[in-house]
């Protein structure tokens, strides 16, 4: 799909498809018919990721190692499972107004664990 295709795809602008192309956090390939930019499905799902952890105030530089880490083969299952835990953990205290320190001991829990 072209780059207009890709944005309406994804609730974005073509501006911001053309940005991640450039600083090259997304890689189309060139028609070779015609020379056109072509984003296929896997730089449409990172381009999702992309726009996600953005929306999640991840910073491009935070994203850029992620994108690293997975090219490597490498996966973010051990987090994930992490972050689940402490979710179910978090769900299952008291529902009231937390204080600072009960924050850091979920979080430090939730991770440490």
């Amino acid at each position: 799909m072209k780059v207009t295709e890709l944005a309406n795809e994804l609730n974005t602008t073509a501006d911001t498809v053309q940005y991640y192309t450039r600083i090259g956090l997304i890689t189309p390939i060139k028609s070779p018919a015609n020379g056109y930019k072509i984003y296929g499905k896997t730089v449409q799902r990172s381009l999702k990721f992309i726009l996600s952890a953005r929306q999640l105030d991840f910073s491009v530089e935070e994203i850029k190692a992620i994108l690293t880490e997975a090219d490597k083969g490498k996966t973010a299952l051990l987090l994930r499972e992490k972050l689940r835990k402490a979710t179910r953990d978090w769900q299952s205290k008291p529902d009231k107004a937390p204080t600072g320190h009960m924050i850091c001991h979920l979080i430090e829990g939730g991770i440490d664990e």
